[in-house]
């Protein structure tokens, strides 16, 4: 990793934990409507997958809004579409959970825990069926692994031998629930294990999640079928804004904190490139103003017209549309 790209994932980071904190703030302020899924704590998993995996279809789960932003939507888009409005990148009509944007090649915010798998399967046929080399990551929970849809899209993509990458980011909460008590073992890369190829990287960690998922990409590229990749992550806030997260102790979240992603991050510029906190502060603050620019733009931003409501309710100028 070069000098560059470090600095790179360090301000997507950094502005990411930045971004989900004003939408809590916001959040409590009534502002933000709906449900709220924050990522705080899964910045180097959520930053360095995207950069890596570059040029390809991205599937996501609703703990999304970093990894839209990576991929290229901007923060006045994300921000505007969790307070409803019509500048936001859905246009105020799928608000925090559905971040979808074709033009970036990101299908953002299935609502159904596991129900973008089989569309991610669907897509990677897809892309084979054209002779695309790029591929498609599909990105999902630990707790998504429980599901059929999950073993049968895993069935499917080896049997066709798919441009699929599968990357499971284990924060070992399915919601509050422990994955051990729903689940014989905590990896879940055992369950992929018959099918393909698998491999773990500590997701607090962006380097190795950079390191692995370029790797994982140039094997898709070279027509080996489809790999799984879990990244062992951790949380800092519950499950929703709804989730108190009474369930984890005192001492379980220190031990998650000791792990800090950003922390991590920092200190690799510190030491691998000599960085000096000057131009790390500057980075911290360029991040700072794009958020707080982000939330300003949201909140002057129009409300959807009453008449968009009816908009966007069938196909309009498909080619395969029914008459």
């Amino acid at each position: 990793m070069d000098k560059q790209l470090a600095e790179e994932i360090y301000f997507e980071m950094v502005r990411g934990r930045a971004f989900e904190y004003a939408a809590k703030e916001h959040y409590m302020k009534g502002e933000i409507s709906g449900f709220l899924h924050l990522d705080i704590g899964q910045e180097a998993l959520s930053v360095a997958a995207m950069k890596a995996f570059g040029k390809g279809d991205v599937f996501s789960t609703y703990r999304e809004h970093i990894m839209a932003m990576v991929r290229g939507i901007s923060p006045n888009a994300v921000m505007a579409e969790l307070f409803g409005k019509a500048e936001g990148v859905s246009e105020g009509k799928g608000g925090s959970m559905h971040l979808f944007d074709p033009s970036h090649y990101f299908y953002g915010g299935d609502a159904i825990v596991g129900g973008h798998i089989p569309n991610a399967v669907g897509c990677a046929y897809a892309r084979k069926y054209q002779g695309e080399e790029s591929g498609v990551m599909v990105v999902f929970g630990d707790g998504a692994t429980n599901g059929g849809a999950f073993f049968e899209s895993l069935n499917i993509a080896s049997a066709q031998k798919l441009p699929l990458l599968f990357l499971c980011e284990n924060n070992e909460y399915a919601i509050g629930t422990n994955i051990t008590r729903v689940s014989p073992f905590k990896k879940q890369s055992k369950k992929a294990e018959p099918y393909m190829p698998t491999l773990e990287v500590d997701g607090m960690d962006a380097v190795a999640v950079h390191k692995v998922i370029t790797d994982a990409k140039a094997y898709l590229e070279k027509g080996h079928g489809p790999i799984f990749i879990e990244a062992m992550t951790c949380r800092y806030e519950g499950h929703s804004m709804s989730d108190a997260n009474a369930y984890r102790s005192a001492q379980e979240m220190a031990q998650c904190k000791a792990r800090d992603p950003i922390e991590k991050m920092k200190h690799y510029l510190e030491t691998v490139y000599e960085m000096d906190e000057t131009v790390i502060a500057q980075i911290e603050s360029q991040a700072q103003q794009e958020v707080d620019a982000a939330v300003a733009f949201a909140s002057e931003a129009p409300e959807p017209a009453p008449e968009a409501l009816y908009a966007h309710m069938f196909v309009e100028g498909g080619n395969h549309a029914l008459s």
